[in-house]
């Protein structure tokens, strides 16, 4: 049933243009970016010959490009989320979902699924222009890896906090917005960390931002693996509670 509800989810997502034009303007604005990135690695390569540790073409082109994804998608993703279950409380045909044989639990992973989906295939193209780099030279691929794990699980994480929000309303402007302030909030939260003193590290664990950096330099750590699970995992629950608590309601 949770893949009938993805697979549901994922068609809907592509029957409207939404889906295409983010996939298109995503791809133009990095591929315009990813093509500079190129001209400025021939620029600084005669003085890159001259350092004993030159960083590699994984690290002067690839990296940065995928760093200026995540920000991106930062305010993109919203509007992927938005319209996850406000939409169906706007059109009353959540009553019709909490009214079928399946539990509020298969409902919210199913959705959740969809939206994986939909991120896979968005990071997979993503991945197509550094990909593209071996036709000339040499990549770290265990590097690689490392920035589309560290995309896959960025982008789960906006996705779980979007439907959660997405679930508290009717109304898809409200959520969009309040999903981009969450998650900007999560994003900056590392900015303030400096000026903290006992809570410093704390409030630095809290950032999206320096669990994803982490990750885009090539360093697996367990912390930041489980950061991103526990947020995905928090706010699915969190879903899943509230839409239970709907449907007693109704």
């Amino acid at each position: 049933m949770i893949l009938t509800i993805a697979r549901k989810e994922i068609k809907s997502m592509f029957l409207s243009p939404l889906a295409w034009v983010i996939l298109a303007v995503i791809q133009a604005i990095l591929g315009y970016m990813f093509l500079a990135q190129i001209e400025n690695f021939f620029i600084l390569q005669p003085q890159l010959i001259q350092l004993e540790n030159t960083p590699g073409v994984t690290d002067i082109i690839v990296a940065p490009i995928f760093s200026l994804a995540a920000i991106i998608l930062l305010m993109i993703m919203p509007l992927v989320t938005m319209r996850i279950l406000a939409e169906e409380k706007k059109n009353k045909t959540i009553n019709l979902l909490f009214s079928a044989p399946i539990s509020i639990s298969q409902l919210v992973l199913g959705k959740f699924l969809g939206l994986l989906f939909f991120i896979i295939i968005l990071t997979s193209l993503l991945m197509l222009m550094p990909l593209s780099l071996l036709l000339g030279t040499a990549l770290d691929l265990g590097k690689l890896f490392s920035i589309y794990i560290a995309m896959l699980l960025l982008l789960g994480s906006f996705a779980a906090i979007g439907m959660y929000l997405s679930s508290l309303t009717d109304n898809q402007t409200i959520a969009a917005v309040s999903t981009f302030g969450a998650l900007l909030m999560l994003w900056i939260i590392d900015w303030v960390s400096d000026s903290l003193g006992q809570g410093q590290g704390v409030v630095s664990y809290l950032s999206l931002l320096k669990h994803h950096q982490t990750l885009l330099e090539g360093v697996f750590k367990s912390t930041d693996i489980a950061y991103y699970l526990l947020i995905m995992i928090l706010f699915i629950g969190l879903t899943i509670r509230q839409l239970d608590s709907d449907r007693l309601q109704h």
